[in-house]
């Protein structure tokens, strides 16, 4: 088990607190159920393990059925637990992700278009960096996964 590098937190307080209010300000055009799903697939592809801790267990307590949360990193495959508006989402959260390894194509931007509002895609693409910095931070300095899951807020 990698030990923990350093307490960002601490060290960088105003930054923390700069980046929590981000989070909670991003996705207010979103659901909560659907922010989270995106937060999950985000900390998967970016193995932030205690993100993705967090917000499994954030969807279960939005009484979302485990078998579902299973499935977010297979969203693409999981017709039976994803429609199409969480697919839009998921798709362009991903593209967004991997800047700079790929650009959003003209394609990913059509299909996020169909179900979300500008507002909401901005919302969206916001919240998919707030999640990417924290990602990158926890994973960067090893924050551990605590004995039971941290709640935001």
């Amino acid at each position: 088990m990698s030990e923990p590098r350093l307490d960002f937190h601490t060290l960088a307080p105003k930054a923390t607190r700069a980046l929590t209010q981000l989070s909670f300000a991003t996705g207010a055009a979103l659901d909560e159920r659907l922010k989270t799903i995106v937060d999950l697939r985000i900390s998967q592809i970016n193995g932030c393990a205690f993100c993705i801790d967090m917000h499994w267990a954030h969807l279960l307590k939005l009484d979302m059925d485990p078998r579902h949360i299973n499935a977010v990193a297979g969203w693409r495959e999981a017709h039976r637990f994803f429609g199409d508006k969480e697919r839009a989402a998921l798709n362009w959260a991903e593209a967004v992700n991997a800047i700079p390894h790929r650009s959003p194509s003209d394609a990913d931007f059509d299909a996020v278009r169909r179900h979300f509002s500008d507002a909401a895609i901005a919302e969206l693409t916001y919240a998919v960096g707030a999640i990417r910095a924290w990602n990158m931070l926890n994973a960067s300095f090893h924050t551990p996964v605590p004995e039971t899951p941290y709640v935001a807020g």
